[in-house]
């Protein structure tokens, strides 16, 4: 059994990449806020399939930054989109806590080793190589050298910083490829369920 990436969404939303021209990462946020700085909570409904309540759960824990003139910025949506693909196969906290092992606390910029929107072009970027390239669960060696080749122009803020950025790709992707092959079995058992 090939157990190949192979999403027809966009990370973290429901939108259909086809739909959408094929475009993921900065290109995708590029297109949400093309007019505008900011958008609003009802959009982000639409782009990423949450609901309003659960986002302001995920602000009241201090896991989403709030949002200024109740506008989210793209950073802000990166963030929000990296912890919806992984919430299906992954607990809460334990997304908050590889999300300040990146970018250390939410609401102090000083501390981030990356911005949101590059991370989430980044983890777009390695999704869209691995699902060229067939690799397959066993492949381990592929994965770190797609996470080297997507991530050579980055710099090092702080020692250690590529460590840490390599690290959590590859957490990551690994979580995610597992939601979709989660997704996947959900869907085979719905189906014998409905003969």
């Amino acid at each position: 059994m090939n157990l190949q990436i192979n999403e027809k969404k966009i990370p973290g939303t429901v939108l259909d990449r086809a739909s959408m021209g094929n475009v993921t990462g900065l290109e995708f946020l590029g297109k949400i806020f093309y007019i505008s700085d900011g958008i609003m909570l009802t959009q982000i409904r639409e782009i990423a399939g949450i609901d309003g309540t659960t986002l302001q759960n995920w602000t009241k824990r201090g896991w989403v930054e709030n949002p200024k003139s109740k506008k989210y910025n793209i950073d802000q949506l990166a963030h929000i989109l990296i912890i919806n693909m992984l919430r299906s196969c992954m607990r809460l906290d334990k997304i908050a806590f590889l999300v300040s092992y990146i970018n250390g606390r939410v609401y102090d910029r000083s501390d981030d080793i990356i911005p949101d929107s590059r991370l989430y072009d980044y983890i777009c970027r390695i999704l869209d190589r691995l699902m060229e390239t067939e690799v397959t669960v066993d492949s381990a060696a592929t994965l770190k050298q797609c996470i080297g080749e997507v991530t050579e122009d980055y710099e090092e803020k702080i020692a250690g910083a590529k460590k840490r950025l390599t690290n959590a790709l590859e957490i990551i992707i690994i979580a995610y490829y597992a939601s979709i092959i989660k997704e996947k079995s959900d869907e085979m058992i719905d189906s014998l369920m409905n003969r």
